[in-house]
């Protein structure tokens, strides 16, 4: 009794049965069945598991399709707004182009009543005291009229002077011009007639070379204002005006003759000189976008950003893009200035008129080489810029590379001619565009005209390419870059560098 008492207590069941001997066996049914209610659990424990395996993955997989959906909106709507940030700056460029015309205009009329209202005045003051000076001689016949004057600050002009002496050395005036005397006469020359102004009554007109000084000296060496103002002897303002517009006039004069693209025996010319250079045919310019640094403009300054400058220099950094086509000598055939420091090479190649030119058929048959920040296209030729290149892939890119070394050293010397490109500037965001081009007109004149640079004016030129975001247009481009670099390895004509 006591035994079954604890059978009870402990939650057991058990039954007799005889066992061989004769003798009852107790057996608990429990305790067999209880391995197999382990089991049971067991499994279920797992299946359980596995169910919450699987949701758990089912869960993510449906977070990473909304992260990646997420992601897709905000670069579309980034995309959105620098688009419409670009517009924007288009059309307000054009809006300025019209103010500073409508301004200019205003002016001269200002000025013409101005001078007008002061030659009156002056007329006047001087008949009034001729007739105060009569009538003071026949009252007393002893008392002098004095006559009144405009009063204008006198400042020297010593270094000028010193700088148009026959005496004064030639690699002086080319420390400050960037240039010889024969180059500085032969564009005063050739913009006599848009610069010269007419004397006054008050005060004689700046002369010519003067003005034309003034504005590449401030290229030249980039100093403030103050400091050209104190150099010549004129005012701050007359200084700042003088260079726009000799710029002005460097623009409209001297760029349709010295920046311009050539003609069918130039291009020819600059064919056979890139070929000898690289042993590619048909190459008819190198291209290259370089930036210029600006003060933070007031307006779309997200726009003119330069994310790569900044991280570079420490130090929050603003541009814009000047983009250029060189002939073998350094000599710019095709310019595109002014579009915000944010854009990338290809996309600045497609706001300028070579990319129009090219997509009307202009330039088919020939190459222009650029670096990997340009798409590969029926006129473009590019590197190859994917991982393990081949040998001849290798060979390819280093002849390019020789042609792009090309249009880097010219805008190296571009920048290191005048300095004005190195630094911010105090020139007006919607008037640079006029300087960089008068700069590039310069470069030219310098270039034909064989004016050396100093060795010590070198400038290291430092621009990151971005790669496209649609590095091929063309799958015929494609075919005929393999074929050059097929040729070019199988041919002798690649070199051993690669090796």
């Amino acid at each position: 009794m006591n035994e079954g008492g604890n059978n009870q207590s402990n939650g057991g069941r058990k039954r007799r049965k005889k066992n061989g001997n004769g003798v009852d066996e107790s057996v608990n049914f429990e305790e067999k069945q209880q391995p197999s209610d382990k089991k049971e659990t067991k499994e279920m424990m797992i299946t359980s598991y596995l169910l919450l395996e699987d949701q758990e993955k089912q869960e993510k997989e449906e977070w990473e399709e909304f992260a990646d959906q997420e992601k897709l909106d905000f670069e579309a709507i980034h995309k959105k707004k620098t688009q419409a940030m670009l517009d924007y700056n288009s059309n307000l460029q054009s809006s300025y182009e019209g103010l500073d015309d409508t301004d200019i205009l205003r002016r001269k009329r200002a000025r013409g009543a101005v001078n007008s209202a002061m030659v009156v005045a002056a007329t006047e003051m001087i008949e009034k005291g001729g007739s105060i000076e009569a009538s003071s001689k026949q009252s007393s016949g002893s008392s002098v009229s004095h006559q009144r004057r405009l009063w204008v600050k006198d400042r020297s002009k010593d270094w000028w002077d010193k700088c148009t002496s026959p005496d004064y050395p030639e690699s002086e005036f080319k420390r400050w011009f960037r240039m010889g005397k024969a180059t500085f006469e032969l564009i005063c020359d050739e913009l006599k007639v848009a610069v010269a102004k007419e004397n006054t009554m008050l005060r004689a007109a700046i002369p010519v070379d003067q003005r034309v000084a003034v504005c590449i000296y401030r290229l030249a060496t980039g100093e403030p204002l103050r400091l050209v103002s104190k150099r010549f002897g004129l005012g701050i303002s007359t200084c700042h005006k003088i260079v726009l517009d000799v710029c002005a006039a460097i623009r409209s004069v001297l760029m349709p003759k010295y920046l311009q693209w050539p003609d069918e025996d130039s291009l020819r010319q600059i064919k056979e000189e890139f070929e000898s250079i690289s042993g590619i045919p048909n190459v008819v310019g190198s291209m290259y976008t370089t930036h210029i640094p600006i003060i933070a403009p007031k307006i779309s300054v997200a726009a003119y950003f330069n994310k790569r400058h900044t991280e570079r220099n420490q130090k929050t950094s603003y541009s814009i893009t000047v983009q250029g086509v060189v002939d073998p000598r350094g000599v710019f055939n095709d310019v595109c200035i002014g579009w915000p420091g944010s854009m990338p090479d290809d996309k600045v190649l497609e706001k300028s008129a070579l990319y129009q030119r090219g997509n009307q058929g202009l330039l088919k048959g020939v190459w222009i080489v650029g670096g990997a920040g340009y798409p590969l296209m029926d006129w473009i030729l590019v590197p190859y810029n994917q991982q393990n290149l081949t040998w001849t892939q290798h060979a390819f890119n280093e002849k390019i590379g020789e042609i792009q070394t090309v249009a880097k050293d010219a805008f190296a010397r571009l920048k290191g001619r005048w300095s004005c490109l190195q630094k911010r500037t105090e020139v007006k965001l919607q008037e640079l565009p006029v300087v960089l081009g008068a700069c590039c007109v310069l470069h030219n004149i310098c270039e034909m005209r064989g004016e050396e640079l100093d060795p010590e004016l070198v400038f290291e030129l430092f621009d990151d390419e971005m790669v496209p975001e649609v590095p091929l247009q063309s799958l015929t481009s494609m075919k005929a870059r393999d074929s050059i670099a097929h040729n070019l390895l199988h041919h002798g004509l690649a070199g051993t560098g690669f090796l």
